[in-house]
Order: structure tokens, then C-alpha cells, then sequence
């Protein structure tokens, strides 16, 4: 339940910021333009409260908050006195139009600015881009990589975390660019070395494992921690506190071995060896199964308890000062657009997979999460969202702003609006694809609850 709690709270916060700074853009500068707004809301459906001010402008807070929107003074929707036509959005130049609809997307991008330089200032924390051994035949392999190297820059770009590295990675992979390596291996000796990326999958699920990247791990004791109702571990009676020793007789060294050896046996009966309140008991399992694509991996149904200290040597902090961090926020926000965009890109030629679409459950999932960590990494969360929905608002699909945007320039370029006709069959198929686009989500969403 406080996991729900969180979700919801840190979902409700960061849509409502971020949707409320995307809706101010465009009242901002309607009211500098001369167009009359009438409605400025957040949230959809029935209003919970509501305030006028002196302009006649409702302030709302709506039922559904799931977006927001501002109303304006228009003659195709509404009746308009003949004295407070010019003050029509249908009547105001098409430029004002580009402007007042442009300013929305253009707000979020600000905001992720403001956001990631905060962010910057503060300090990010993250685990140092530390290896762990590559499986073998893997690039990372080939490379002479063994495990316990720590990457220090990407192609010249100086990484301090798994964060960093993972962005470096995936941006230049998009390219399939040959980029350089370089590492400090366990003996402080510093190299480098070039690494072709053209024949490996650039979807961020499969990257790192196709080059061999993985992130290096403590070995964890394997004392559970919480037991999930229902599943294997507690049909078979294991309590939190339990200390997993053999695995029918083959000593279990750490609980990534023991997850390891999981995966690769669903459905397998084995005797389980353990220590409770200082006895050693021994406990039949029979393993879970659960669906994973079209294989079948095994599955324990427990936690494990991660002592702290193991993680204290791997952490390692980002920060700049106020001033050198205004540039990089803004390279940072640059950079994250770009990479929405061409992995948005890459998922209509088929390199990268649709199931990295995520709808709101996922998103409050991460919201809850973030907020959980602490106030950075809520941050970072909704400096990424900021960005993500300046880009897709941009995109010229008709309903969403990009769309006004292409009937716009359009008619700057002809001299003359859209017939009316045109543009009621473009809002069809941009609310077709809107609509594909949410069951997508939906679906993605829920496989992910469901796995």
C-alpha cells in the first residue's frame, strides 16, 4: 500500500507541474498576442474547484489528471460579440498562432533546463560505471575486459556513473557509431580501445548485453526479505531472515549465483538448505515458472535483504557549480530530445521494440520510485517527462500541438488556410493514432504488471 501511495502521489505532483508549465506557455503568450483566454485547467472531466479573476479567466482543477488545456476565445466554437472579435484566436495572424501553439513544447524544454540544472547543482548520485566480468564471446570480451575495470570516458566524454555511460552508450549506438573505450583495469593501468557497434541490437533491452557492459555487483548474501504471497517461496515455507546455504548440497555463494541458477531451472524440485534464528533446517522447493517472451524462466517469489555497506565504495557523485551547470542543462535537455526522437524513429524502422512505450502505470510506478530516492532523482524523473512531452507535442500528428503547427506553416506558405475539410480528416487520423498509441501504452504497461 505505501508503494500505491507513492506511485499516485509522485504521479499526481509531476503531471500536474509539468502539464500546468506546458499550459502556461500557451496562455503566456496568447495574453501577449491579444487572444482572450477564457479557461486555463489542469485535469480533464468535471472541475473539483474553480476561481475567476479580474480578466474573466477560470482557474480550474479538474477531476482527471491526465493533462490540462487552455481555453480561448474562438469563433468556431463559440458565438463571439462583434466588438471582441479581434480577440479571437481564429483571428489573430497566423504567426501569433505559431507562436501561442509553439509555446507549450517550448515551455517544457525550459522547465527540463531549470530542472536538470538543478539537478546538476545539487549533485547526482549513481554507482560508479564499475564492469563486471563479460560473458564470453561477447565484444566486451574480445576487448580484453575481465570484470572489475571501471569506465572512465566514452568516446572523450567523461562518465562518473552507470547513468552517464548508459546515455553515452545508447546515443551513439542509435548512430551505430564506432566509439572509443576507455577504462582503468584492477591493476590502475589506464587503456582504450574502439569498439564497432554496427552488429549489435541497438534496442537499450539487448545493448549492453550484446556488447558485454554489465554493471559490477557486490556478491549479496542470500537472507531473504520479503516473501511474496502465493509463489514458490512461500508454498515451501521460507520466512523472511532465512539464510539460503545449499542448493542439494552445492553451497548457494551469493544470491546472484542463486538467481542465476533460477532462471535456468523452472519447474525443477530441489532441497534447500537454510539457517533460521541460528538452526539449520532443510526445506523442499519446487521452483516457479513464469512466461519471459517465448521461453520459460524460473521464478522464487522472494526478496533479498541488500546490506548497504556492500553497495558504500561503488557510489560516486556529479556535481558542478551554479554557473557551469546552466550549459550543460541545456546540452542535456538537447541531448535528450534528440535521443527521444531518433529512438522514436528507430521503433518505426523496426530496430528498436514497441514494448518501450510506456503508459501512466508505468510512469506513476517510476514517479513513486523516484520520490522514494529522493528529491534528484525525483527530479531527473520529471526533467525526462518535461523533455518527452515537449518532443511529442511536437511531432506534426494532427490533434497534438506539432499537428496545428504543420497546418500553420501550411498556410503561411500558401497565403490561405486548410479547407475545413482537409483539417477535419487530418484530426481523424491523429486521434486514430493517438488512440493506438495509448492502447499501446496500456498494453505495454500492463505485461509489465502482469511479468
Amino acid at each position: 500500500m505505501p508503494d500505491l501511495v507513492w506511485s499516485v502521489a509522485g504521479f499526481v505532483v509531476a503531471i500536474s507541474v509539468l502539464v500546468a508549465f506546458h499550459e502556461f506557455g500557451h496562455y503566456w503568450v496568447a495574453r501577449r498576442c491579444g487572444v482572450r483566454v477564457l479557461r486555463f485547467s489542469i485535469g480533464f472531466g468535471r472541475p473539483l474547484w474553480m476561481r475567476r479573476d479580474a480578466d474573466g479567466v477560470e482557474w480550474t482543477i479538474s477531476a482527471i489528471p491526465l493533462g490540462g488545456y487552455v481555453k480561448m476565445l474562438d469563433e468556431r466554437e463559440q458565438a463571439v460579440a462583434p466588438g471582441e472579435r479581434h480577440l479571437a484566436f481564429n483571428n489573430a495572424s497566423v504567426w501569433r498562432r505559431i507562436a501561442i501553439v509553439a509555446a507549450g513544447p517550448l515551455f517544457n524544454f525550459a522547465l527540463a533546463i531549470a530542472l536538470y540544472w538543478a539537478v546538476f547543482v545539487v549533485g547526482v548520485e549513481g554507482m560508479r560505471p564499475m564492469l563486471a566480468p563479460p560473458p564470453a564471446e561477447s565484444i566486451a570480451a574480445d576487448l580484453g575486459l575481465h570484470g572489475g575495470e571501471e569506465v572512465l570516458a566514452v568516446s572523450g566524454a567523461p562518465v562518473a556513473t552507470w547513468t552517464e555511460l548508459r546515455t553515452e552508450l545508447i546515443d551513439r549506438a542509435l548512430d551505430r557509431e564506432t566509439l572509443v573505450l576507455r577504462w582503468q583495469d584492477t591493476a590502475g593501468a589506464r587503456r582504450e580501445a574502439a569498439l564497432a557497434l554496427d552488429g549489435v541490437r541497438i534496442d537499450p533491452e539487448f545493448l549492453f548485453e550484446d556488447i558485454g557492459l554489465l554493471p559490477y555487483q557486490p556478491a549479496i548474501p542470500a537472507v531473504l526479505d520479503q516473501i511474496l504471497p502465493g509463489e514458490a517461496a512461500d508454498a515451501a515455507g521460507f520466512l523472511p531472515g532465512d539464510e539460503l546455504l545449499r542448493r542439494d548440497g552445492e553451497p548457494i555463494v551469493s544470491w546472484q549465483a542463486w538467481a542465476q541458477w533460477l532462471r535456468e531451472h523452472p519447474g525443477e524440485a530441489v532441497q534447500i538448505e537454510l539457517r533460521r534464528d541460528g538452526r539449520v533446517l532443510t526445506l523442499p522447493l519446487v521452483v516457479g515458472q513464469l512466461a519471459d517472451g517465448d521461453r520459460v524462466i524460473g521464478r522464487f517469489g522472494a526478496s533479498v535483504a541488500n546490506p548497504p555497506e556492500l553497495w558504500q565504495d561503488l557510489r560516486a557523485v556529479s556535481r558542478l557549480g551554479a554557473f557551469a551547470a546552466v550549459p550543460r542543462a541545456i546540452e542535456q535537455t538537447w541531448r535528450m530530445s534528440w535521443l527521444t526522437v531518433r529512438m522514436l524513429w528507430r521503433m518505426v524502422t523496426g530496430d528498436v521494440s514497441f514494448k518501450n512505450v510506456s503508459g501512466p502505470i508505468q510512469i506513476a510506478q517510476v514517479a513513486g520510485y523516484s520520490a522514494q530516492v529522493g528529491l534528484v532523482s525525483f527530479l531527473s524523473f520529471m526533467a525526462i517527462v518535461s523533455v518527452s512531452i515537449g518532443v511529442l507535442n511536437l511531432l506534426p500528428v494532427p490533434v497534438l500541438d506539432g499537428g496545428h503547427l504543420l497546418f500553420y506553416a501550411v498556410e503561411a506558405a500558401k497565403g490561405s488556410p486548410l479547407s475545413q475539410r482537409a483539417q477535419e480528416a487530418g484530426q481523424r487520423v491523429g486521434l486514430t493514432l493517438l488512440v493506438a498509441l495509448m492502447g499501446l501504452a496500456f498494453f505495454n504497461d500492463i505485461a509489465r504488471l502482469l511479468n
